[in-house]
């Protein structure tokens, strides 16, 4: 479910938006692109260091929208591109997933794994 395109994205540093909705409205917050994973069976793992907000909205509703690009990336029409994703998101302070994610950053408190139902390129 992950286009090769957006995984040569990941591949470069950018910005990664995760917009959540809550009781609240909506709400983002960010992450660079190096800091997501993708695992053998296509989600996307992110450590959370804090993103309490954004916890707290995926327990109210768990749909997530997120947005990463790159410049060094070729895109539809010329140099960078970028992708939305859409999918459902779940936290997780223990498991294989936060495991997965605590190894390469010490720092998390959490994994945001999230379960990618599109991927769309957006430029």
């Amino acid at each position: 479910m992950i286009p090769e395109k957006l995984r040569e994205v990941l591949a470069h540093e950018g910005v990664v938006a995760i917009c959540t909705q809550g009781k609240e409205g909506p709400h983002l917050s960010n992450t660079w692109n190096s800091y997501v994973q993708i695992t053998a069976d296509g989600r996307l793992l992110i450590p959370a260091g804090f993103m309490h907000r954004t916890e707290a909205n995926v327990a109210f509703r768990p749909e997530v929208l997120l947005t990463a690009g790159s410049r060094e990336v070729q895109g539809q029409r010329g140099p960078g591109t970028g992708f939305l994703v859409q999918g459902t998101a779940s936290f997780a302070g223990s498991g294989p997933d936060f495991d997965a994610v605590k190894a390469r950053f010490p720092w998390a408190r959490a994994a945001l794994a999230v379960v990618v139902t599109s991927a769309t390129q957006t430029l």
